[in-house]
């Protein structure tokens, strides 16, 4: 007997201005309808997570590859991390220059098993010599992207069911306005912004710092072994992140029983996908 299916995705936590809200929505539909196609056709937990980021690290709405805001001296670079739940094996990298695409460099890293974490000209090294495309980092500016995130913080990342019952999730990211050379946020960290095991998979988004400081990802999941509804823990976890640190995020949820969750206590929240209640989103 197959498990169901489920997925959600997010564009990220804050405020987004009323002008982009349509194409947000969009944006996140269309990285939802990729996943659910692949999960329905069979397609494993891991390839569907990596497929829907790589759908919004593509899309210039969200600050993730192409979009991604600039630190401080006006540069991109880019984190991300993806983990599966059956094994528990996760690849992530961070500080990474000219890559559209992250996620795929943390599935390689995942892959190729000797690291999880590889960062800065590393990971750029790492992902050359695996055969990886590399772009003009100024390709991945928008016109107007410092406008845009002054005002958002913003992360992509998806969580999925697949029919065999295994869990994945990922998690994608350009940082956050301004940072300072060499800051890493939670997104790349396995236990911080992402986390997959055999129950639920978590992906994180909002202020990194306070992601990081609580563990959230894996502090949801340990949640979960003690309450089993998706909803309640989702919405407990961003609680304690905000009455710890003050932080403002979200995070999304699956489980291995195709229950979806999401909870922020940001003004906004980009998601999209569907379960064994039906579909969620796109909405704000």
């Amino acid at each position: 007997m197959s498990s169901p299916i489920a997925l959600i995705c997010h564009g990220g936590a804050g405020a987004v201005a009323r002008q982009r809200h349509q194409a947000c929505l969009e944006g996140a539909a269309r990285a939802a309808a990729v996943g659910r196609e692949l999960l329905e056709s069979g397609a494993s937990a891991l390839d569907v997570v990596e497929a829907v980021v790589r759908e919004l690290e593509v899309n210039p709405q969200f600050n993730a590859g192409h979009g991604s805001v600039l630190d401080e001296r006006g540069e991109v670079l880019v984190d991300a991390s993806i983990m599966s739940g059956p094994d528990q094996r996760a690849g992530a990298v961070a500080l990474l220059r000219g890559i559209a695409n992250p996620v795929s460099v943390a599935r390689r890293v995942m892959e190729e098993g000797r690291h999880v974490f590889l960062a800065g000209p590393g990971a750029e090294e790492f992902a050359r010599e695996a055969g990886f495309e590399f772009c003009d980092p100024k390709s991945l500016i928008t016109p107007h992207e410092r406008e845009r995130w002054e005002t958002m913080h913003g992360t992509v990342g998806a969580v999925a069911l697949d029919r065999e019952g295994r869990l994945a999730a990922a998690t994608s990211t350009g940082g956050v306005v301004g940072k300072h050379r060499g800051r890493v946020g939670d997104s790349p960290l396995i236990g911080c912004g992402n986390w997959a095991d055999s129950e639920v998979a978590i992906s994180c988004t909002g202020q990194g710092e306070a992601f990081l400081r609580t563990a959230l990802a894996k502090h949801a999941a340990m949640d979960y072994r003690i309450d089993s509804n998706v909803t309640r823990t989702a919405e407990a976890a961003i609680q304690h992140m905000g009455s710890v640190t003050g932080g403002e995020g979200g995070l999304i949820m699956v489980d291995r029983k195709g229950r979806i969750a999401r909870a922020r206590n940001s003004k906004q929240m980009v998601v999209a996908g569907f379960d064994v209640d039906g579909d969620v989103g796109p909405e704000l």
